[in-house]
């Protein structure tokens, strides 16, 4: 099992921070940085930000946001970035929700599984440099009855083949994603719930293409809070807003993927709650009614030892790069963190 950080969003106010700690991981030996983005911050300039300042760490968008970009666009950048970084760039792709979608980039949240699996085989074709011709449901290259014409990426990415992954949640959209893509991008994952939520979907879908699961990389995002371990539910409180955010916040109430997760693993009452009151305004209420479980089974919280386990737990469960967001008050906080990640890896026997 590989480690990646996961830098989020930049403009929060911590991008000198993020910046060394992207420094750090390259120099730690973290195998990727990820950098996300919504409607702020866009994931490619990141990248290309740390990518020049980093040597050897791969650079991964978690993601670019299919609704954001045409797909040759996304082609064109991915061959520029990993030109760029020497080979270097990974590429995650996803579909957004809904209210973003629609409410900031004007585009319908409709057939998202048909769109995604589009999407990729036209930048997988572009990025081949084949002259690009398409004809589908959603994209149809070059426009019919008009002056456009078959044309072949200029730039040569430093590889034949551009690891691509894809944010998936829901069962349908996990088996795709084996089926179509290199990896799985995962948030929320809990160790114990992980072959039912996602791997046992991912695994249908690689059997769908022939495929097994050698060789796909199942890459879930935690935070991770380094600290004794009577400080625990103290740490786990940290995140309770990231996590009533989410679950509770994040798309409508109908379409709320991270809402249905919460409830495959089993807190279908929590989930109903935390939704009602994030939706009424009532954040800290929400906040309050994440229960402490939840957060310690997404999250990799104490002492180095206690994180050292939990890493054994994703590794048993199928994990192949761990992603952490280290975090902490300040930027020692945070590269302590960085470090603990690594030593816990090592106690683990998984370095």
């Amino acid at each position: 099992m590989q480690l990646g950080i996961n830098l989020g969003y930049w403009g929060a106010g911590m991008d000198s921070d993020n910046l060394a700690v992207a420094k750090e991981a390259d120099r730690l030996g973290y195998a990727v940085c990820w950098a996300a983005e919504a409607y702020g911050s866009d994931a490619a300039t990141v990248l290309t930000w740390v990518a020049a300042q980093t040597e050897r760490i791969d650079v991964g968008s978690a993601i670019f946001q299919i609704p954001a970009r045409q797909p040759a666009m996304t082609a064109m950048t991915a061959a520029t970035l990993d030109s760029l970084s020497g080979g270097r760039f990974r590429l995650g792709l996803g579909v957004s929700g809904p209210q973003v979608s629609e409410g900031w980039y004007g585009v319908k949240f409709d057939k998202p599984l048909a769109r995604t699996r589009e999407y990729v085989e036209i930048v997988r074709k572009a990025m081949t440099r084949e002259r690009l011709s398409y004809e589908g449901e959603h994209w149809t290259l070059p426009l019919p009855d008009g002056p456009g014409k078959p044309i072949k990426l200029t730039v040569h990415p430093q590889r034949e083949h551009i690891p691509l992954y894809i944010a998936a949640i829901g069962p349908k959209n996990l088996e795709q994603t084996g089926e179509i893509a290199d990896g799985a991008l995962l948030i929320f994952p809990s160790a114990e719930h992980l072959e039912e939520t996602a791997i046992k979907h991912l695994r249908a879908g690689r059997e769908e293409a022939g495929k097994t699961l050698d060789g796909f990389d199942i890459c879930p995002t935690l935070p991770l809070a380094l600290g004794e371990d009577k400080d625990v539910p103290l740490l786990a409180d940290f995140f309770r807003p990231y996590t009533a955010l989410y679950v509770g916040g994040m798309g409508s109430r109908k379409q709320n993927f991270y809402n249905q997760l919460a409830r495959r693993m089993g807190y279908e009452q929590a989930a109903t709650e935390i939704q009602d009151k994030y939706l009424a305004g009532d954040k800290q209420g929400a906040a309050a009614a994440v229960p402490h479980e939840l957060i310690d089974r997404t999250t990799l919280l104490g002492s180095v030892d206690r994180i050292a386990d939990r890493m054994k737990a994703y590794a048993a469960a199928g994990v192949t790069t761990l992603t952490v967001t280290p975090a902490g008050f300040t930027l020692d906080d945070r590269l302590a963190a960085l470090r603990a990640g690594v030593e816990a890896m090592e106690r683990a026997g998984l370095a």
